[in-house]
């Protein structure tokens, strides 16, 4: 079974835990990565929501999967777009890691008006505005190691816990120059934060059979109704965007482009079954959409 991936350390590490997980409940299954470059790879110096948002990490990974270069695409799940590609299926949803964001360098508590924090995401850069005003951004792309070292002196840097303990980084950041995650409540993660999904052709049922037993049923529920609530926007990673669904509460973030008008929300879904959950996710959607725009 042939595996597309990005070649990045952190994709790459995420892929063969994909790959472990398939040969464990499959023996004798023989597994192997294909590195695909991506658009959003090639281009290291525009910022994301320059570039079009959502899909410049995953597009040439499903063209690999849809002209038959490879059997399956492996990507974070933050970085699929609301809708899937046509011809393909989302046959496993990984168990999710950590969900939160992280500041390295100084804590939340530390931060005043004037300090730096370098992360590309808009919807970091939102939250963080609502939380302390007055902050300056830089732009933040790169390797894992290469944003690590771009810690702005006095400021901070935006990481994803889940990217950290993929590449089993924690105890090295914890020590040095300092990890301080954020919470859910402070920052709601991206939609699908810390899961990794996993696409095959529609029509693969051989595969599909594969991937169903590496399905985490909890983490797909939630991962689809926040995906459903980012569908109704019609946003990506250009938006100022979150979603995250924990212990029956679908907790969500909204705010203008220019980040300056938001909602925050926390609808209860607990014990709606899941078709529900997304209509209701998609009724939180408009009812925000309407105060912010």
């Amino acid at each position: 079974m042939r595996l597309a991936t990005r070649s990045s350390a952190q994709a790459r590490t995420q892929a063969q835990a994909v790959a472990d997980e398939l040969t464990a409940v499959h023996p004798g299954l023989e597994v192997e990565l294909v590195m695909v470059d991506t658009t959003g790879d090639s281009r290291p110096d525009v910022p994301l929501h320059q570039m079009g948002g959502q899909g410049v990490f995953v597009k040439e990974v499903q063209a690999a999967v849809l002209e038959g270069r490879a059997d399956l695409a492996v990507h974070s799940a933050k970085d699929l777009p609301s809708v899937t590609a046509h011809g393909l299926v989302i046959g496993a949803y990984c168990r999710r890691r950590n969900p939160l964001d992280a500041l390295v360098g100084r804590s939340l508590a530390d931060l005043a008006s004037g300090d730096v924090v370098a992360t590309g995401s808009v919807r970091r850069r939102a939250q963080l505005s609502r939380l302390v005003p007055g902050l300056r951004f830089a732009e933040l792309r790169g390797n894992i190691g290469t944003r690590l070292a771009k810690v702005p002196d006095g400021g901070a840097i935006v990481m994803a816990m889940a990217a950290l303990e993929i590449l089993g980084l924690l105890d090295d950041v914890g020590r040095h120059p300092g990890l301080h995650p954020v919470t859910r409540e402070q920052m709601v993660p991206m939609v699908g934060q810390g899961c990794v999904a996993v696409e095959h052709r529609h029509d693969d049922r051989q595969t599909a059979g594969y991937l169903a037993a590496i399905d985490h049923p909890a983490t797909r529920m939630a991962v689809t109704i926040e995906r459903a609530f980012l569908a109704e926007l019609g946003g990506g990673c250009s938006l100022p965007v979150a979603a995250h669904l924990d212990a029956g509460v679908l907790h969500t973030f909204l705010a203008d482009e220019a980040g300056v008008r938001f909602v925050v929300d926390a609808t209860d879904m607990a014990g709606l079954e899941v078709e529900h959950a997304c209509e209701r996710a998609r009724q939180v959607a408009r009812q925000m959409r309407d105060r912010v725009w």
